[in-house]
């Protein structure tokens, strides 16, 4: 039974690795230093145009060349394309913490790589991230997969069928499911998605317990709406699960999170247009239709929502602050005019330099328990989001 696929992807990955091995063998028989490129995956190799909607790669790339300082990353680097070349060829899949550990093995049992070993995940990490970029391939095109994390998903009117990997079809009616949610994965799943009634909107909630909080007291049950968790930074799967819905239903899609730069930067541009450290992966993992439904600056007088004041001499709060004002002169998402509104945002918690929680709505009516609710349905229809 072979594995699902991303997407149609025309390199044949077992022939390129083996291109590439030899090729370094050439060089090394003829005296040469051999050297490894791959996209760079940075802000300044990052390319933003509001037509397409999320961010692309530009022509840079990170050239590794032989001599004493990147032998070490060279050789680990054909190591662990070995390991994930065996998994390819055997259908076998491993997470990046479990390659980590399979390197361990492998070292443990060889005297010869040890040379190779890893002190930290983080170094197998980058040498698996810098296979993929180099290769142009999505890591579960290596079948190396992530933990599954967020996108818990409620509706009444959502029907999803799925295509298994031996060809059954497995079909799930969310309003059956009781109090549990129907959750994407990170492996790649054959989804089709079908409304049995007309949905009005899509409402992504950064905080999972915020989500379950509007589920349990009926949001599903009352509007014809899919309603999903992101917990915090959308995961791959969070993010496919969020392009599945905007491609296949055209369904209106609201982001209901927090006011502060970390949110605006981390979690809703990343869901929005992606990310600059996963260049080649935004197409198929970015939401360009998104809006950012609050909190939002007006929202904060308006409704006299609780808000604290961000302290410079915190040193996280100090690097979000930091890392906006880099944003708004660097970033070409918020550079770009079509996104204007949210740079304004970015701008405007600089300057005030509060922070105001998505949680802060429940202070409105706390006597009404479905305050929240009102309170978002009214924003939706009146048009206020960014």
């Amino acid at each position: 039974m072979s594995l699902l696929k991303v997407r149609e992807l025309k390199l044949d990955i077992p022939k390129e690795a083996k291109v590439l091995a030899e090729r370094m063998l050439s060089d090394l028989e003829k005296s040469k230093r051999p050297y490894l490129e791959a996209v760079k995956t940075s802000l300044d190799n990052s390319n933003y145009n509001a037509k397409v909607g999320y961010l692309t790669p530009g022509d840079k790339v990170v050239r590794t060349e032989l001599n004493v300082s990147s032998v070490q990353k060279l050789a680990r680097v054909v190591f662990m394309l070995e390991l994930l070349l065996r998994n390819l060829d055997i259908g076998a899949v491993n997470t990046k913490r479990e390659l980590y550990y399979m390197c361990k093995g492998v070292i443990k049992g060889d005297s010869r790589y040890k040379p190779l070993d890893f002190e930290d995940q983080d170094e197998s990490d980058s040498i698996i991230d810098f296979i993929g970029d180099m290769l142009e391939v999505y890591r579960e095109e290596l079948n190396c997969f992530a933990n599954d994390r967020g996108g818990q998903t409620y509706s009444q009117q959502l029907v999803v069928t799925e295509t298994l990997p031996d060809g059954d079809k497995a079909v799930v009616d969310l309003s059956t499911l009781g109090t549990t949610p129907f959750q994407p994965k990170n492996k790649p799943q054959s989804l089709k998605l079908k409304a049995k009634k007309k949905i009005d909107f899509c409402l992504v909630v950064e905080s999972e317990g915020t989500a379950n909080t509007l589920q349990t007291m009926g949001f599903t049950k009352r509007n014809n709406c899919i309603l999903m968790g992101a917990q915090g930074v959308p995961s791959n799967g969070v993010r496919g699960w969020c392009k599945l819905i905007e491609a296949q239903l055209d369904v209106p899609m609201y982001f209901f999170g927090d006011l502060d730069a970390y949110t605006m930067q981390n979690i809703f541009r990343t869901l929005k247009a992606g990310s600059a450290a996963s260049l080649i992966r935004n197409g198929d993992f970015s939401a360009p239709n998104v809006r950012f439904l609050g909190v939002l600056p007006g929202d904060v007088k308006k409704y006299d929502l609780p808000h604290y004041k961000v302290k410079e001499s915190d040193p996280a709060e100090a690097r979000a602050l930091k890392k906006a004002k880099d944003a708004l002169e660097n970033d070409p998402f918020f550079r770009d005019k079509k996104n204007k509104d949210l740079s304004d945002i970015l701008k405007w918690l600089i300057k005030e330099k509060i922070r105001c929680e998505q949680q802060s709505y429940f202070s409105v009516d706390p006597k009404d328990p479905i305050k929240t609710e009102k309170i978002i349905l009214e924003k939706i229809k009146r048009g206020d989001y960014v």
